[in-house]
């Protein structure tokens, strides 16, 4: 089992920043590909960016400029740091990871940006 933690959430204005750790445990051997997904209210979850192993970097229109990926490979965490947050930012983040032909989630992370 693989088993993805979320943290770092919370409410924000408008212009301020917040930076999401996703942690993984359990059987996860050497992941390659971690990414970060978004699911706002009453609307379908989209992809935010992700990062492999080797560090390389892609992120969706929406993210490009304000927010950036990171990881820590011997930590097995990876990072979401946003900057310039607005209302529309507003959602429920999350973790994923495909290994062992699975995906995995984690339970996610609020994050709220007022107006």
């Amino acid at each position: 089992q693989v088993q993805l933690v979320e943290s770092g959430g919370g409410l924000v204005q408008a212009g301020g920043s917040l930076r999401l750790s996703c942690a993984a445990s359990g059987s996860i051997g050497s992941i390659n590909v971690m990414a970060w997904y978004r699911q706002a209210p009453g609307e379908q979850r989209e992809w935010v960016g992700g990062i492999t192993s080797g560090g390389n970097l892609k992120y969706a229109d929406a993210a490009k400029g304000r927010f950036t990926i990171s990881r820590d490979n011997a930590k097995n965490t990876v990072y979401l740091q946003m900057n310039s947050l607005n209302p529309e930012d507003t959602a429920v983040y999350y973790c994923y990871t495909p290994l062992y032909g699975k995906g995995y989630w984690g339970k996610g992370t609020l994050v709220t940006v007022s107006s």
